[in-house]
């Protein structure tokens, strides 16, 4: 299908995010191209998955991600705030999704970092990434333009980066090029057809987030059929994309 599907913190539609059970979901469906998730760093430095910075809203924990160590955070039960069905579902580490999702599936990492939070999560998820070989199948995006920077340096350009925004300026694209990024992650109402092509134009690829219903994907979609879709719900992704081959099929 065009406009590939990005499984936005997993399948998070239908299992709790960031963890193996929605990861699991998305590697099901052979059509998903990019799983999304989010990396912060355990209090010994172990890259873990979650979003937030504080534990209360998707674990049973309280507290700050930075302030456990990463046995005390495998302990916390990750599912049962969505459903009962997932409870005991665990925080993965980054590890953990790396073996998973080798030779299946693209990896969208979004590094949780504020420039001054997890100074060194640059150099532990690039090790990891290194370890399991998949320089070629993943890309780093963080809303933080220095962490971006410092992983093109690291990397030495081996491993692509992305700029998280939720905004638009018209000096983005020299930006990017600025910090040797090819990936910019978006806010989906911030494009318009003008602002595709000038990022087209220098070589960026576009993901538009996060589109959950089936009318705002189409109206993306038809913009440009190159746009990664980044969704909680890759169903509804499928049902647009069929729908927009229907009709141009009429």
């Amino acid at each position: 299908m065009n406009n590939p599907c990005a499984a936005h913190r997993g399948w998070s539609g239908r299992a709790p995010e960031n963890t193996m059970a929605s990861i699991q979901m998305a590697l099901s469906e052979p059509d998903i191209e990019w799983i999304e998730i989010d990396v912060q760093l355990s209090k010994d430095h172990i890259p873990v998955v979650i979003h937030d910075y504080k534990l209360r809203r998707t674990t049973n924990g309280k507290g700050q991600v930075r302030d456990k160590t990463a046995a005390e955070l495998a302990e916390l039960d990750a599912g049962s705030w969505f459903s009962p069905l997932y409870r005991n579902e665990r925080i993965p580490t980054l590890e953990a999704v790396l073996q998973a999702v080798s030779g299946k599936c693209r990896l969208n990492i979004e590094l949780k970092t504020d420039g001054i939070r997890y100074p060194y999560i640059e150099e532990q998820v690039l090790k990891l990434v290194r370890d399991y070989r998949m320089e070629d199948s993943v890309v780093i995006t963080s809303f933080h333009i220095g962490s971006l920077h410092r992983m093109h340096q690291l990397s030495e350009g081996d491993l692509r980066t992305g700029f998280i925004l939720d905004g638009w300026r018209d000096s983005l694209p020299e930006e990017l090029k600025q910090i040797g990024s090819d990936f910019l992650s978006i806010d989906y109402g911030r494009l318009t057809k003008d602002r595709i092509n000038r990022l087209h134009a220098a070589g960026i690829q576009i993901m538009a987030w996060t589109i959950n219903d089936e009318r705002s994907i189409r109206k993306i979609a038809v913009l440009d059929s190159n746009i990664i879709i980044c969704t909680n719900h890759p169903d509804r992704w499928r049902s647009a994309m069929l729908t927009i081959e229907a009709n141009v099929k009429r």
